[in-house]
């Protein structure tokens, strides 16, 4: 999977991923336009929309009308660190939903490949290209110019390559 992300303008950052542009700013209060979500607002709807999907195929595979149905999700900060401490997935089920399945639904919630991943998170590599066309994994180029630097690179954001601030 690779996607290009760009800079249209003020405090937008946009991500292209195959035809779709998905935008994103800041609240007018951090200088944006609050013309789009922010990116964490994103992070945190791919919870709940990833979520959304197990839950909306539990019940179309067995038939189940999902009329009514809906996931309210909440997001609480553990005051000290300022990070989400907790995310609550409240699975509202329509009116006539099986009581047989109440466990199994969360269960196919609990399968969300966004979750999963957070469970096990990836590692990432951060490189710089300074006026060099960067080519990725797929051999597809993923950025614009074209120059003779190498790349500076991390590794989790903790290693800087030697010489590089």
């Amino acid at each position: 999977m690779e996607m290009e992300i760009t800079f249209p303008g003020n405090k937008r950052v946009d991500a292209q991923y195959r035809h779709f542009t998905i935008p994103t700013d800041q609240p007018k209060g951090q200088g944006g336009d609050d013309s789009a979500p922010a990116p964490f607002d994103l992070f945190i709807a791919s919870i709940g929309t990833c979520a959304g999907i197990y839950a909306l195929g539990f019940m179309q595979q067995r038939n189940i009308p999902t009329e009514g149905s809906r996931i309210h999700l909440r997001a609480d900060r553990d005051p000290d660190t300022k990070l989400i401490g907790t995310i609550t997935l409240d699975i509202v089920l329509p009116s006539g939903f099986p009581e047989k399945y109440t466990e199994a639904i969360i269960k196919a919630v609990e399968l969300c490949a966004v979750k999963r991943h957070l469970h096990q998170p990836p590692q990432f590599h951060i490189q710089t290209h300074i006026g060099a066309r960067h080519t990725g994994r797929s051999g597809r180029p993923c950025g614009p110019g074209r120059g003779a630097e190498g790349p500076a690179s991390s590794t989790s954001g903790a290693h800087r390559e030697a010489g590089r601030p």
